[in-house]
């Protein structure tokens, strides 16, 4: 075997990096929104590189966009900038998504975003949920508002969510068992278990999105139980 054959060959074999984008919606600057999403990341990468598997984070600020997206809603022309975000999100092999939470729900920034994304661009691709508020009694945004609006979209979202309010970032917190650092890192190390089979491609197919990443999609043609045989069961109890 001629000299280096062997290296080119491991490189060409090696798996492809994980393509991981956290799209945060925070106003501010510097924003918790942002920082939560960091930290999510930070902790998926950091479980799968105990894997072996390297990841290409990229951030989308929405807060940059924002005019961007209003010009779009009523022109339906995006920008190159907020284009080349679209696409970026679309072509992930998993999504990060952390909104502040506004009046019991995510912000109408994070909303318009992705009222701008294709129904189907991202089936199959999971997503972990995040969000951030002044106090816990927003938490049950992310299970009312942000899970439904996903599951429009065919994108599977991890079980485990998580949730910071302002009393989360302080010292005192960390304390306590179950404190924001422990559940950034148990959501970070599901997600990396999930987004392990993926990289550099995205499921095809029906069941390809159970296949890779263990998550049942209930809209996969051959998944769902069709209704006959549902009703024949019924009609045989």
């Amino acid at each position: 075997m001629p000299p280096g054959t062997a290296g080119a060959a491991g490189a060409a074999g090696a798996a492809a990096p994980v393509r991981v984008v956290a799209v945060s919606a925070g106003l501010g600057e510097p924003s918790s929104t942002r920082l939560l999403a960091d930290r999510l990341a930070e902790a998926t990468t950091r479980e799968l590189a105990a894997e072996d598997r390297k990841a290409e984070v990229t951030v989308v600020e929405l807060r940059g966009l924002a005019v961007d997206i209003a010009h779009h809603l009523v022109t339906g022309f995006p920008s190159p900038a907020l284009r080349a975000a679209l696409d970026t999100v679309t072509g992930a092999d998993g999504l990060i998504a952390v909104t502040p939470v506004f009046a019991a729900s995510y912000s109408g920034l994070f909303k318009s975003f992705f009222d701008l994304v294709d129904p189907d661009a991202l089936t199959g691709t999971p997503v972990l949920l995040a969000a951030t508020g002044g106090t816990p009694r927003h938490s049950l945004a992310v299970e009312h508002a942000m899970r439904p609006l996903f599951s429009y979209l065919r994108a599977p979202t991890l079980p485990t969510a998580v949730f910071a309010a302002t009393d989360d970032w302080g010292g005192g917190a960390d304390a306590y068992a179950g404190g924001l650092p422990a559940r950034i890192a148990r959501a970070g190390e599901e997600f990396a278990r999930l987004l392990r089979g993926r990289g550099g491609h995205r499921g095809d197919g029906p069941g390809a999105n159970e296949a890779s990443t263990g998550v049942r999609d209930e809209y996969d043609p051959d998944t769902v139980v069709p209704f006959e045989q549902l009703l024949a069961r019924r009609t045989a109890d």
